[in-house]
């Protein structure tokens, strides 16, 4: 009883319980403030610095326990929100568990493009995306359409294999499974992500929302941004203003005595800052640095 009531008076927030979701998402929410300890026989574990209860959950349900609005907020994949067919808010992308949803068919084999599979049988643990695109690839309805899609919750892969299938749906990242299974991609069915998905019927603060939303997207904001600090003449701030723009502009502050120097701040992207650097120094900039943002407002 003491835990129901807990719950009650807290925001829930669905994570995924297991797998490389559930070490990004922890990763995330300990990035964002958002402290807790998580008994290993329990799958709700109470937030010591936010009114929050985490509930963790396999990542093919979360998109149901949000919809119905059983959970304000949630981490899973966009795969998951769409074979599940809620209609949620997919509030900020968390750029991790990048892969495809593919139709994959036997290397070598007399299939090479999706249109020759209408009326065969297909196997997939996403069955609703793969009706989805089969009937819209046979320009008809779900109900009428020819092509056979049967559910199997696991090693899909071994479908084409041991006969029970002539192709497969199925989650790619690298490609490697599907190779040693002697399958290849002819189509891409859906790109996906891991994103933080939002009741649109919320039982919390909506203020505790967004500033859960906030911290996350300082995070993101954190992890796609170095800060940069460089020296520069006044003479020199155009051309270098070109390479370092900044998300809205460059924050400049006059420096020495004579008037004409000014010490430059400015975020740049994390993947380019090799190149930044060193275009900068090659227009004349002095005593570049770059320094980790741990978490930031934008």
């Amino acid at each position: 009883m003491d835990l129901v009531n807990h719950l009650n008076d807290r925001l829930l927030f669905a994570i995924p319980k297991k797998g490389r979701l559930y070490e990004k998402a922890v990763s995330i929410l300990n990035g964002s403030d958002i402290k807790f300890h998580r008994s290993q026989r329990l799958d709700i574990a109470l937030s010591t610095s936010l009114p929050v209860a985490l509930i963790f959950l396999p990542a093919a349900d979360i998109p149901t326990f949000v919809g119905e609005g059983k959970c304000d907020l949630g981490i899973t994949g966009v795969d998951q929100v769409r074979e599940s067919q809620v209609d949620v808010n997919l509030a900020i992308d968390l750029k991790f568990g990048n892969c495809k949803l593919q139709v994959q068919v036997p290397q070598n084999g007399k299939y090479t493009s999706p249109e020759q599979l209408i009326g065969k049988t297909i196997v997939s643990s996403f069955t609703n995306l793969t009706k989805e695109y089969f009937a819209k690839l046979e320009n008809t309805t779900i109900e009428n359409m020819k092509t056979k899609v049967k559910y199997v919750s696991g090693s899909v892969e071994a479908s084409c294999a041991l006969g029970v299938a002539d192709a497969i749906v199925d989650l790619v990242e690298s490609g490697e499974t599907m190779r040693a299974a002697g399958l290849t991609d002819i189509a891409t069915v859906l790109e996906t992500s891991a994103t933080l998905i939002e009741s649109k019927n919320p039982k919390s603060d909506t203020q505790l929302i967004e500033t859960i939303k906030s911290r996350i997207e300082g995070v993101m904001t954190a992890q796609e941004y170095v800060y940069c600090t460089y020296n520069a003449k006044e003479s020199q701030l155009e051309e270098l203003f070109k390479i370092t723009p900044g998300r809205k502009a460059p924050t400049i502050s006059k420096i020495g005595s004579d008037g004409q120097w000014n010490s430059v701040s400015v975020m740049i992207e994390r993947k380019r800052k090799g190149v930044i650097l060193d275009e900068l120094k090659l227009k004349g900039a002095t005593d570049i640095m770059v320094f980790e943002i741990q978490n930031c407002r934008i």
